[in-house]
């Protein structure tokens, strides 16, 4: 069906928040996979949960190559569940740091120090930055300000 309708080069993205991004990862892996054998322009994910097994997400990421961004809010619980191994990402990582700067890659030290950073901004409810960063208009909020430094 999509196929058909694509009757000007119109363009396919699929995008969803926490559970709507892993369907979109699922939709986008299905309609490339299955039939009708659609690769998506996109699928852009925000706070998404793993979704796929090792397997499943070295597929992804060879079809989808550049086409894919998971968007990470900093201290987002979300995007850790369920836990790894049996679950795991694709690769490609857009990760909003505590300022809210949009960084392609985090060395796993500078990860940390940012992940604490994140935990200690509002002292009076430092338990809640993994709840509080997983927020859609959290996720707006930082996204508008990178549009702004571009």
């Amino acid at each position: 069906m999509l196929e058909v309708s694509r009757t000007n080069g119109q363009t396919v993205w699929i995008t969803g928040h926490s559970l709507g991004g892993t369907l979109a990862m699922l939709a986008g892996a299905r309609l490339h996979f299955e039939e009708p054998n659609l690769l998506a322009d996109g699928i852009i994910t925000f706070g998404q949960p793993r979704v796929s097994d090792r397997v499943l997400a070295a597929a992804c990421d060879k079809a989808f190559a550049k086409r894919t961004h998971r968007f990470v809010n900093n201290n987002d619980i979300v995007p850790h569940l369920p836990p790894e191994p049996v679950y795991t990402h694709t690769q490609l990582l857009r990760y909003l740091d505590s300022t809210g700067k949009l960084r392609e890659s985090l060395p796993l030290l500078s990860g940390l120090t940012d992940r604490a950073k994140g935990l200690t901004t509002d002292l009076l409810a430092p338990g809640s930055d993994g709840i509080r960063d997983h927020f859609i208009f959290n996720y707006i909020e930082v996204m508008e300000k990178n549009l702004v430094r571009s």
